[in-house]
């Protein structure tokens, strides 16, 4: 009897009993090549998860689904799907993930379903802020792929499916891994996938999102294969001419065959996403652009800036309002962006406990940046807020003067906050 057919004979069972230990299925959501995924409730936890049981009883197919517990497992970050369990029932492995309700971005690259321009730009640049994570603790996925991206019913993208994964201190596997018209050209070649081979398939996906046509389209995979070794796709322009030039510019760089050519970093990808999605929310002149420069010059925070340096670090930041009572940032949380409170007023809570109050001109958030920590306490908009929201990373683009000013400014806050907190006196009352 067959591998698939000793799987469904056991999926049956299985489905029989509608439990595997605590885990009460409810019904199934979907397979891939590495196995088959049900909606599950946990009845220790009374959570929904998605429980994913491998295809098969082999050696391959266990190692396959303990590769991704492995690497998907050292990973915590809002863009990542998290891993909850791994282990075995009866001959067959499986993983207890978290449960996201909604859709791959599959859809999303169909011509009639096309997102927005900016939205398009906001889920590669959080995926890029997820790969760079998992770059950084030495994970390479390659398998970037619309499928292997979940969008929540908030359009919050999910990296998922580690299943062939290289983590760096392992020995690297020879063949081809990967889905051909995803791959890099290194890739292809047989050589060792490096975190630009993720940004090559990760434009792939970009590419697709935007004009909903692959980059590399061919009748069959040998097709496809030359292509991406010695071609290069339609500029994105040509078929989408209401997008701006620096598209162009992006994708050629992305999808440069050359690793030289090609963006040495996910974030560096992101910082150009973060200037083209700038462009096209606030053209150069616009008088909103004027207005934002205006308002933070009147913040204490930005009080030495200059408008050029002003304009600059907006290229790392947004401006967001926020609603009285919403949650802007929850404890345990891991993520690289912090907040400076331009209006209103903020509560910072731990354990339900109030310890700070935020007021205009402070900043918040920011210890999980300094630590690398999850982080350590709730901040809850009082009133209704106005905040410029910071990436850290991408403020490590900014121009060496504004990121030294930022900084500079940015401890003095925190100084005070200390003295205050510690009911010491400050300015002219000080002794």
């Amino acid at each position: 009897m067959s591998n698939s057919s000793v799987h469904e004979k056991f999926i049956s069972g299985l489905m029989d009993t509608q439990s595997m230990g605590r885990y009460k299925i409810i019904r199934k959501l979907g397979q891939g090549g590495s196995g088959v995924v049900y909606l599950a409730r946990d009845a220790y936890i009374q959570r929904q998860v998605a429980l994913k049981i491998s295809r098969g009883i082999s050696s391959q197919s266990r190692k396959k689904l303990f590769l991704e517990a492995q690497s998907a497992g050292r990973l915590s970050h809002p863009n990542i799907l998290a891993i909850y369990d791994t282990g075995l029932y009866k001959e067959f492995c499986y993983i207890i993930m978290e449960y996201v309700e909604g859709e791959t971005l599959k859809k999303c690259c169909r011509p009639q379903h096309l997102l927005p321009i900016d939205q398009c730009i906001e889920i590669v640049f959080k995926v890029c802020s997820a790969l760079s994570y998992a770059h950084q603790r030495g994970v390479i996925h390659r398998d970037i792929k619309p499928s292997n991206i979940m969008l929540d019913k908030q359009g919050t993208p999910k990296l998922t499916d580690f299943g062939i994964a290289r983590i760096s201190e392992q020995k690297s596997e020879k063949g081809v891994w990967g889905t051909p018209s995803y791959m890099s050209p290194e890739q292809l070649k047989e050589e060792t996938g490096t975190h630009q081979s993720d940004i090559f398939s990760l434009g792939c996906v970009m590419y697709e999102l935007l004009t909903g046509q692959r980059a590399f389209t061919g009748e069959n995979d040998f097709t496809i294969i030359y292509k991406i070794t010695r071609e290069n796709p339609t500029p994105v322009r040509e078929l989408r001419p209401d997008l701006p030039k620096i598209f162009d510019d992006i994708m050629r760089k992305a999808l440069a065959k050359s690793l030289e050519e090609r963006y040495a970093s996910c974030m560096d990808l992101a910082y150009d996403l973060r200037v083209a999605l700038r462009g096209i929310m606030l053209p150069k002149g616009d008088k909103k652009v004027e207005d934002i420069i205006d308002l933070l010059r009147q913040v204490p925070f930005f009080h030495n800036f200059t408008r050029e340096q002003i304009e600059s670090l907006g290229l790392a930041s947004s401006i967001i309002k926020v609603p009285e009572g919403k949650i802007i940032v929850t404890e345990g949380d891991i993520d690289d962006t912090f907040y400076i409170l331009l209006n209103g007023k903020v509560k910072i809570r731990k354990n339900d406990t109030v310890i700070a109050k935020i007021r205009a001109g402070e900043c918040f958030g920011e210890m999980a940046y300094i630590a690398g920590k999850a982080r350590v306490a709730s901040a809850t908009a009082h009133t209704n807020c106005l905040l410029m929201k910071i990436s850290a990373t991408l403020m490590d683009k900014a121009p060496d003067a504004v990121q030294l000013l930022f900084f500079k400014n940015f401890a003095r806050t925190l100084s005070y906050r200390l003295e205050k907190s510690s009911g010491l006196k400050t300015g002219s009352n000080s002794k």
